[in-house]
């Protein structure tokens, strides 16, 4: 008989865990879980008329099949940020659907990531080339939350006094639903504008930033260097969205004078996937570097002073300082900016300007069609983006246009809008056919190549003269035979979960199934536009509140919204929920978030984006909340509290006894409690969130309901609460329906609290949890969690001797993951946290989390995917690194020469010229036998992260820094 998919799923077999319980001391999992878990907050088991019963891998995908066969796929010209593009095949198959790159980390050891990070530094220069600006970074969430985010460093950065940001009246209008809604919480004005009735003189230009879309969402293509002179010379900053493909042939934001440029690279190769994930993009000019949110690669140097890539300017931890947080976006997109960076490497240059030329083209020649039939096409100036004026009749042709199998864009009763694409410009007969239909247009002015070369339909000044993407790597790999070969290069350097463990605490990286993907690229997820008519999304909504309720069961709460597509997105949701809240009880005044010290830097910085202080509380040497710090800190705020914010399990990764006292006494202040959702993975089946006294919580389907990691993104942070906050969840102004329970009848604008440009965020990875949920069921969902939490204390356990385990709680237990401190042992040696992690590297292991929480220790946390000869080779790994600390100790090998300071070894560092070391090539590189015949070999040496940041340097190096 077939094993099931929870047996594929979890690792570790009944035999194995028989072993294991012994070594932990218990004789089932139930009663390892119930001993380690406070009995106050024990639930029944999981209700399976909310959880159906697990079915089969192949009856998952049948059921996934008949949710797809209710989605349309018709040809989008709707526009609005989202378009239908072509994935090469090769990226489709090499990338997307790749383990090597999207089972990978975040590549915080970068001596084993230098094929994504060199992905990412090809995805910054296409960025900063095509924008005209000095840098750029790894990626943002999304185009929407980008300007945000750039009007959020434009205030910081900004010489101006005023609290005014400029919008342009043409923006996207999920853009401006965004900046309403975020600007609101930390005290901007937004002031719209068409700037047509400005002067580059004018006062009414006096404002710390001001925000141009380029082109516009109408399709308008103007000059904006005026205005952004001029409110330049008022001390404000200018930011411009702009269009990647259509900056191949319109003059640079760099070059108009902006000081930030965002905007989306969906176009560029990333399926529409209903709205997401997508990667965003944010680029400076030169001064504000350091001023940049998110993640930047950058070049820096390893021990032998070859060229290497690595996280520069630590800008995870640069702009998530707790209370003083001017951003809390920690993640990235970081496989859709490997897809997009790949497109441009795929097409070059020369490919991508005549992709853009096809599409202008196309447009130009319809335009005139439109004209010619006596149609009144507003925007005289466009690169792919028509408005149509139809003075009554946008509904009748909206609807003919769908009866044609084409969408197009309803502005009002009176106007319609449609815009061209990479797919309508190479493959446009049935799109030509059924526009002729519908507005009376002559035939053959869409299909093909345009009978008569249209005009440039932009100011002459804006004709693009500066070149772009003249570095080899955009100009090499044409064949696909070299494109193939190039992507495996890069994925050959790194290390993912197709390689080994990857035993990262509190970020849970476990197994993403190759049946849970199987959905993501079916046409009828991919290729949906995210404001298609509801009709035509009729399976997408279902999946959507199906899986919205089981997420609602397992945490006990009312109402979830999928909407947000990170976790710290998620975070802020919540705590936008709890200020919707107080704000409608007139209780304004409630601003103090409690958050204790041990927690995650999102948590505070999500705080602060959301209006609120921060207090922070004191943790005991326990790692628990200390109960008397937190009551006399609500008392001394109390008529001022909004929230505590409190992980669960801990941070310390322990299940807190108190929890119920801690929720209790928050609630009889009035204040509300969000239960960080980071370390659900320990509690699920066994414990509810909503049940012990959270009213909120995000949770991260990256992690407990494994959507892959994707190299550092993407991410969903789903935001679940209970009756009372439902109505300050996330909605949406272009959703098709409200799909979000418990907000009937509410007096709140449902659509208003928009936390990312997508109506559900990023749908198209949404079946990946779908069909986890699907295939483990109730039952099997608890075993995960008691399969986890076994593997942490069986490492535990193993390692205590060896390794200090920093916390436990109830019966010296942990939850899904351990502490080890290696601060004796670095008392002791002089050997570092540092130089473990490089060392497993030798050892064939990504290291576990460095210094968090805890400065100076691991956070390991094998997961239940793992079986248990990988986490025993782990735990041997650890007892011979251990052992090498004390030779070191003892005088074996010198302090300064030793196989743990020189490590990781490359290859080349043990057969290039003569060998002068204290410790043999054999203890370098083979350190166990069974690496002599799977050796993962880095391709770095240890990288210098002084240097890089001394020498920053963001953007794809001349091959010449590469020459021996």
């Amino acid at each position: 008989m077939a094993a099931s998919f929870q047996e594929r799923h979890i690792g570790t077999d009944s035999l194995a865990q028989l072993e294991m319980l012994s070594a932990v001391g218990y004789d089932s999992v139930d009663q390892l879980v119930e001993a380690a878990v406070p009995d106050s907050i024990h639930v029944a088991p999981l209700a399976e008329s909310s959880i159906p019963a697990a079915i089969s891998e192949r009856a998952a995908l049948a059921e996934l099949r008949r949710l797809a066969s209710r989605n349309t796929v018709r040809h989008s010209l709707i526009g609005l940020g989202y378009y239908d593009t072509i994935t090469p095949a090769v990226i489709k198959r090499t990338v997307l659907e790749n383990p090597s790159w999207y089972t990978a980390y975040t590549p915080y050891q970068p001596e084993i990531s230098q094929g994504r990070l060199e992905a990412l530094i090809n995805f910054q220069t296409m960025v900063s080339d095509l924008t005209g600006m000095t840098t750029a970074n790894a990626s943002m969430l999304d185009e929407g939350t980008a300007v945000v985010e750039a009007m959020l460093l434009a205030r910081r950065a900004s010489a101006s006094r005023s609290s005014v940001f400029l919008v342009d009246a043409d923006a996207l209008p999920q853009t401006k639903a965004l900046l309403a809604n975020r600007a609101e919480a930390v005290g901007i004005t937004l002031r719209e504008t068409s700037y047509s009735e400005f002067a580059a003189d004018d006062a009414a230009l006096d404002a710390f930033g001001a925000f141009v879309q380029y082109p516009g969402a109408s399709g308008r293509v103007w000059d904006p260097s005026a205005v952004i002179a001029g409110v330049k010379a008022r001390g404000g900053l200018a930011v411009v969205a702009a269009d990647l493909l259509a900056l191949t042939l319109l003059t640079s934001p760099g070059e108009l004078g902006a000081d930030i440029a965002v905007g989306t690279s969906q176009r560029f190769g990333v399926p529409m996937g209903f709205g997401g994930p997508h990667a965003g993009y944010m680029a400076v000019r030169a001064g504000l570097e350091r001023q940049l949110p998110g993640r930047l690669v950058g070049v820096s140097q390893d021990a032998t002073g070859h060229p290497a890539y690595r996280l520069t300017l630590q800008t995870r931890e640069q702009h998530i300082r707790r209370e003083k947080a001017t951003s809390n976006i920690c993640t990235a997109q970081v496989l859709l900016a490997v897809m997009a960076s790949m497109y441009a490497v795929y097409h070059g240059p020369q490919g991508l300007r005549m992709i853009a030329r096809r599409v202008h083209e196309q447009a130009g020649s319809f335009a005139t069609a439109l004209a010619d039939a006596g149609h009144d096409v507003v925007n005289d100036t466009f690169f792919d983006t028509l408005t149509v004026r139809v003075p009554g009749r946008a509904d009748e042709l909206v609807a003919a246009a769908l009866d044609r199998g084409v969408t197009i864009h309803l502005v009002d009763a009176d106007t319609v809008s449609l815009s061209f694409d990479e797919a309508s410009a190479f493959d446009g007969e049935e799109t030509d056919a059924a526009l002729a239909a519908v507005f009376g247009t002559a035939p053959g002015a869409v299909a093909g190549t345009p009978a008569r070369e249209p005009r440039r339909r932009w100011p002459a000044d804006l004709d693009r003269a500066s070149e772009y993407l003249t570095h080899p790597v955009f100009n090499t790999h044409r064949s696909e035979t070299a494109m193939m070969r190039y992507l495996k290069y890069l994925a050959d350097k790194d290390y993912a979960l197709d390689r080994g463990m990857i035993p990262l605490g509190s970020c849970t990286m476990k197994l993403n199934a190759a049946t849970e993907m199987e959905a993501v690229t079916w046409p009828e997820f991919a290729a949906i536009h995210p404001f298609a008519p509801a009709s035509d999304v009729a399976g997408y909504l279902d999946l959507i509140e199906q899986l919205q309720r089981w997420l609602a069961e397992v945490t006990g709460y009312d109402s979830v919204s999928l909407q947000p597509n990170a976790g710290s997105q998620g975070e802020l949701a919540g705590l936008l929920a709890i200020r919707g809240y107080h704000h409608a009880r007139g209780d304004a005044h409630r601003t103090v978030c409690l958050i204790p010290s041990s927690a995650h830097g999102t948590n505070a910085a999500s705080a602060v984006l959301a209006g609120m202080r921060v207090v922070v509380v004191a943790t005991d040497e326990l790692g628990n909340v200390d109960l008397g710090d937190l009551r006399a800190k609500i008392a001394a705020n109390a008529e001022q509290l909004a929230a505590l914010m409190i992980t669960y399990p801990s941070t310390h990764g322990v299940y807190e006894h108190e929890i119920r006292d801690i929720t209790d006494a928050v609630h009889e202040a009035g204040g509300q409690v969000y239960v960080d959702g980071a370390n659900l993975n320990a509690l699920l089946g066994y414990a509810r969130f909503g049940d012990f006294g959270g009213d909120v919580s995000h949770l991260n389907l990256h992690k407990t309901f494994c959507i892959p990691h994707g190299g550092g993104g993407p991410g969903v942070g789903p935001v679940a609460a209970k009756a009372h906050l439902a109505p300050y969840l996330p909605g949406h102004p272009l959703a098709q329906r409200d799909v979000v329970a418990g907000r009937e009848g509410a007096t709140v604008p449902w659509h208003r609290n928009i936390v990312s440009a997508a109506p559900y965020g990023s749908p198209s990875i949404l079946p990946i949890s779908w069909a986890y949920v699907r295939m483990m069921g109730a039952d099997g969902l608890k075993a995960a969690t008691g399969a986890a939490v076994l593997a942490a204390n069986y490492v535990a356990v193993r390692l205590r001797d060896h390794f200090p385990v920093l916390y436990a709680g109830d019966n010296g237990l942990v939850a899904h993951e351990c502490i080890l401190d290696l601060r004796p042992l670095t008392a002791a040696t002089g050997v570092t946290v540092d130089d473990v992690a490089k060392r497993l590297i030798d050892y064939g292991f990504h290291a576990p989390t460095m210094s968090f929480p805890v400065a100076g220790t691991l956070m390991v946390e094998p997961t239940e995917s793992e079986d248990l000869p990988e986490i025993d080779r782990f735990i041997d790994a650890m007892i011979a690194i251990r052992a090498e600390a004390d030779a070191v100790a003892e005088g074996r090998w010198p302090a300064d020469d030793n196989p743990l300071v020189g490590a990781p070894h490359t290859a080349q560092s043990v057969i290039a010229g003569e060998w002068t070391h204290a410790y043999t090539r054999e203890e370098a590189v083979y350190p166990v036998s069974s690496l002599i015949r799977s050796k993962y070999w880095p391709p770095v040496r240890r990288i210098d992260q002084a240097y890089g940041d001394r020498n920053l340097v963001c953007a794809c190096p001349p091959i010449e820094a590469f020459a021996e």
